[in-house]
């Protein structure tokens, strides 16, 4: 074999060797690769609606705006300034576990959740449901005090609606009462009439 024919035989060897490469990668690497879906329209809801929730959820309190702590969600939850989501999910957690919180008091039992935060929270949480506990008391003749609605402190003795919404106030921004003689800080409230409601009251 010449010299010119080895180099010939050569130069077609080294075409098969790269034509077969050529193959080999095509074949490992898929010609049409899957479409990239971002949302999967039977499983996610309307983009837009969920732009809107985020928002919803985003959006700072308004000045007298407050969030229900015995139903919000967590998401409502975590726009009071000073509740991160993780301690929202916590408040929710535990409501689901043990019952409403009917009040501050209620809420002071989540892990984690201590005076100093309730003071901070209490001009933003509102509480509508009413703890099983205090269901007990009111059945047995007495009202928890840091955890009773204005119906309920106004039907007791000397109360009337204007000093129950005053206690509610009070105890909403200066957080739970530490004992009776604490209600005699309430405005409108004299020590007489708080010695008269010891019989009506008690503090958790």
């Amino acid at each position: 074999m010449t010299t010119k024919e080895r180099r010939a035989l050569a130069l077609l060897l080294a075409l098969a060797v790269a034509g077969h490469l050529i193959r080999a990668a095509r074949a490992a690497v898929p010609s049409d690769p899957p479409p990239l879906a971002l949302l999967d329209p039977t499983r996610d809801r309307d983009p837009l609606a969920h732009r809107d929730s985020i928002l919803q959820f985003a959006k700072p309190l308004g000045p007298d705006e407050r969030i229900d702590a015995d139903r919000a969600s967590a998401d409502e939850l975590a726009r009071v300034p000073g509740i991160g989501p993780a301690t929202a999910r916590r408040i929710v957690a535990d409501r689901e576990k043990r019952g409403a919180f009917g009040g501050l008091a209620g809420l002071d039992r989540v892990t984690g959740v201590g005076p100093g935060a309730l003071a901070k929270w209490a001009p933003r949480l509102m509480f509508t449901g009413v703890r099983a506990d205090t269901l007990l008391t009111i059945e047995a003749g007495k009202v928890d005090l840091n955890a009773a609605s204005v119906d309920e402190l106004d039907a007791l003795p000397g109360i009337g609606g204007a000093r129950a919404r005053a206690i509610i106030a009070f105890r909403d921004s200066a957080g739970p009462f530490r004992d009776l003689e604490g209600l005699s800080r309430v405005p409108g409230i004299s020590r007489a009439l708080v010695g008269r409601l010891a019989g009506h009251l008690l503090v958790r």
